[in-house]
């Protein structure tokens, strides 16, 4: 789709013939493991939402021998598994507005598009970002949008203003330690301008009286993650 300047927005740019998209983690393989973070998920039955190594260790034992890598939805209402966030529940902001890519803590994350580092840092707290990095997309064929990696190695994390092609490595995937204690994974969200002037940045959940309006903030990153 077009806007009124003629410009192709995210994420209509996939549909024109300018746009080099690569896999954000190539090589992946076989059915992906469908990580259910509902409220009526039985993970959460007798496990205190925070105890990520526990999640862990049930989430490798239900992948052994079926799914090398997995994923958890956009837009999952998340409510239970954010119970002991006082912000959260606060705001009553439970929709997730990424797509969770889940492998191990070390893999490789690679540009889906030529990318320019917007920012790059390191958001302290359990439950957080950690370690996360901003990338730019810009083109003369397309308006400008961002995408956002969260849960990261903090020492893989590039430098602010670097250019990455599209399929280079800018980051990878980190630990407990580094990550917001979360389990291995990476959160991909797509921002638009519009999102990143309203601080959606740090934000990644919305509330209910956001989703009719959440398209123009953060469409779905569905179109960005590719095999």
């Amino acid at each position: 789709m077009t806007d009124i300047s003629g410009e192709l927005r995210y994420p209509y740019i996939f549909y024109g013939e300018n746009t080099r998209q690569a896999p954000l983690v190539p090589d992946l393989r076989g059915e992906p493991y469908l990580l259910d973070l509902s409220p009526e998920s039985s993970l959460f039955d007798g496990i205190d939402p925070r105890d990520q190594r526990r999640y862990q260790y049930i989430i490798d034992e239900q992948m052994s021998g079926r799914c090398t890598w997995g994923l958890a939805s956009y837009m999952e209402d998340r409510r239970k598994l954010l119970s002991s966030c006082p912000q959260m529940q606060r705001e009553e902001r439970f929709f997730h507005l990424g797509l969770d890519i889940i492998v191990p803590a070390g893999t490789g994350l690679h540009a889906p598009l030529d990318s320019v580092v917007e920012f790059q840092g390191y958001e302290e707290g359990e439950g957080n970002y950690g370690a996360f990095v901003l990338l730019r997309h810009s083109s003369v064929h397309f308006r400008t949008f961002y995408s956002l990696y969260g849960h990261l190695a903090l020492a893989s994390l590039p430098s602010r203003n670097r250019e990455f092609r599209a399929g280079e490595i800018f980051a990878m995937v980190g630990d407990f330690d580094e990550n917001g204690n979360w389990f291995h994974h990476t959160h991909l969200q797509v921002l638009t301008e519009k999102g990143l002037e309203e601080g959606f940045l740090s934000r990644g959940y919305c509330s209910a009286k956001d989703l009719p309006v959440i398209e123009a903030f953060c469409p779905s990153p569905l179109m960005l993650f590719i095999l």
